[in-house]
């Protein structure tokens, strides 16, 4: 029997999901439809869209931008939420709870949040063999993406953590909402900083900003180093790699992540556990014929 999913997200024709899942039911060998869905920017758009398909018997949903919060506001009322997706804020993971459903609790009430993005990262940095444990870390930006990652980080083993932005109360508040979130997360293991005021040696630096996908760059301090820096946007040559590559610093964009993070939600619908590396390889190899 086919199993059905989609990705929702506004706008959504980019979206290489559907080319990401497809191969991995190849390699689990089972059959699945999977599907880009349009959806208008507003929430009861939203809503209805996720309603219908999971009523009309879809097994699974992948949120991207711009609907991340809303799946999470409609998981915090229709249903429940990973602690990921709590933390975070954000789902980018949609299923249904099967013991809710088990209690006869209704279709439309029975969604569950979870959000991979930054195990998605963590799995990736492993593969790469960038130590995590242990490790003085730089992350870069306090908005959404930031925040996803900053648990999965922790949990990781890293033993300090800056967040620098641009603006520091807003890094500042992150940090005090999150600790507040979540038992893991101690607020005074993280320290944070102006952007342009971080400076010194890192193990690794993450930019979890979105400023690679313009020609800006970030104010980036002449004393600041690190063994390995990674971006998590992908799919263009971006300064920040370029500067610290320059430096000699081993470099990755956040390609990686984006499969790491489909596989885990592939494992949260069907049960199957995906080889990342093998299925990169492949991805990566299609792109670039």
């Amino acid at each position: 029997m086919t199993q059905h999913f989609i990705v929702i997200g506004n706008p959504i024709a980019h979206s290489k999901s559907p080319k990401i899942h497809t191969l991995f039911a190849e390699q689990a060998g089972i059959d699945i439809s999977y599907h880009r869905q349009y959806c208008p920017d507003d929430e009861a758009s939203f809503t209805a869209v996720v309603e219908a398909f999971f009523c009309g018997g879809g097994m699974g949903a992948n949120v991207t931008v711009p609907f991340k919060q809303v799946a999470y506001d409609c998981c915090l009322s229709r249903g429940g939420l990973s602690e990921h997706a709590n933390v975070a804020g954000a789902v980018n993971t949609l299923l249904l709870d099967k013991s809710l459903l088990d209690k006869g609790v209704p279709v439309t009430q029975a969604l569950y949040g979870d959000n991979t993005d930054g195990q998605g990262l963590v799995n990736h940095m492993s593969s790469l063999g960038w130590p995590l444990a242990g490790a003085r870390v730089a992350l870069i930006g306090a908005g959404g993406a930031a925040r996803g990652v900053i648990l999965p980080l922790i949990e990781a083993g890293v033993t300090r953590l800056t967040l620098a932005n641009r603006t520091l109360s807003k890094a500042t508040a992150l940090v005090t909402e999150l600790s507040s979130a979540s038992a893991t997360i101690d607020k005074h293991q993280i320290e944070t900083c102006r952007t342009a005021d971080l400076s010194g040696s890192f193990d690794m630096i993450i930019n979890a900003t979105s400023i690679g996908l313009s020609d800006d760059k970030l104010p980036l301090h002449d004393d600041l180093s690190c063994q390995h820096a990674y971006d998590l946007m992908y799919g263009r040559a971006l300064p920040f790699l370029q500067h610290f590559a320059a430096r000699g610093a081993q470099i990755s964009d956040g390609y990686g992540m984006l499969i790491g993070q489909a596989a885990l939600s592939f494992e949260r619908w069907t049960g199957h556990c995906i080889d990342v590396e093998k299925a990169t390889a492949m991805l990566t190899e299609s792109t670039e014929k």
